[in-house]
């Protein structure tokens, strides 16, 4: 193992970095994508049920000339498959979208419907050498802590939105206590608060000789936090992964700490109006339109 990446609680390998497709609904484009981000160096694809693109990045993955025990493919269980005989239907239904007969990491999307049910079937998807390792996403302290009272196994990682403006330090000092690793969806706020113009990140970035988006990815990576980003430019692609040839000071990430706010930079789901109409997007699967405020990636 080397610096670019980190070891899951369950002795798996994996990436520190991802290339995450949430949002690329035109299949030839996520496809094109995909293939340009491994060749540039990513071995973490993360993809969804609920992208709606799981097939065109299977074809990427045949196609971009990489061994396939080389990359790291996540997929997720969305919603309305979050149960016991949702969760096996799902993941077989996944498989043969992306046209693979392992899974690298499978997380239950959503912290709804019966995430008991659906995690039992996805440890025994585990168990069987199907899934290297499961996980699970959105899961805030209240929910994992009572999720993990009447479960099993461990989940390996758990997905959270991170960035500068909503750094989530509670929540990481949770997790590393119970040795999950925290992925950051959205690490870069899908360039809300003016990301790559902040003046702190600007500044630090300019003594370093990196971009303010390169420094928060740094941030995140120094922090224990493993980010996931997307970008179609080759160019941004290259340079989103270029990241370990510096170090932040202390002072620096005291810098970055005083950005936070404390609150999410896209819509928050903390009242029951909230959840309800999300739920209803997901059961009538208008679900990737009405994401679009819940989980945005650069």
């Amino acid at each position: 193992m080397n610096e670019t990446e980190v070891v899951l609680n369950n002795g798996v390998v994996m990436p520190k970095i991802g290339y995450g497709v949430f949002r690329m609904t035109d299949q030839a484009v996520c496809e094109e994508a995909v293939v340009q981000a491994i060749r540039s160096g990513y071995r973490l694809i993360d993809t969804a049920a609920a992208y709606g693109n799981e097939e065109a990045v299977g074809r990427a993955i045949r196609r971009c000339g990489v061994p396939r025990d080389e990359l790291f493919v996540t997929t997720k269980l969305w919603i309305p498959d979050i149960s016991y005989d949702g969760a096996k239907r799902g993941f077989a239904e996944s498989m043969e979208k992306l046209g693979l007969n392992l899974i690298d990491l499978f997380v239950i999307h959503q912290p709804y419907h019966d995430v008991f049910g659906a995690w039992r079937a996805l440890e025994e998807l585990y168990a069987a050498g199907k899934a290297r390792a499961i996980g699970v996403d959105n899961f805030t302290q209240d929910r994992l802590a009572d999720f993990l009272f009447w479960t099993r196994v461990k989940p390996a990682v758990n997905l959270l939105e991170c960035n500068p403006f909503f750094q989530r330090e509670d929540e990481l000092a949770y997790l590393k206590s119970l040795g999950i690793q925290m992925q950051a969806w959205s690490p870069l706020s899908a360039g809300q608060n003016d990301l790559f113009h902040n003046e702190t990140l600007c500044e630090i970035g300019a003594a370093h000789k990196k971009t303010a988006a390169q420094v928060v990815l740094r941030w995140l990576t120094q922090r224990g936090v493993a980010p996931l980003v997307k970008s179609s430019d080759p160019q941004r692609m290259k340079e989103n992964l270029d990241i370990f040839d510096f170090t932040l000071a202390e002072s620096e990430m005291r810098r970055i700490a005083g950005l936070d706010t404390g609150r999410t930079c896209f819509m928050p789901r903390n009242t029951g109006a909230a959840v309800t109409a999300f739920l209803e997007q997901a059961v009538t699967g208008s679900a990737p339109s009405g994401k679009v405020t819940d989980k945005p990636q650069k």
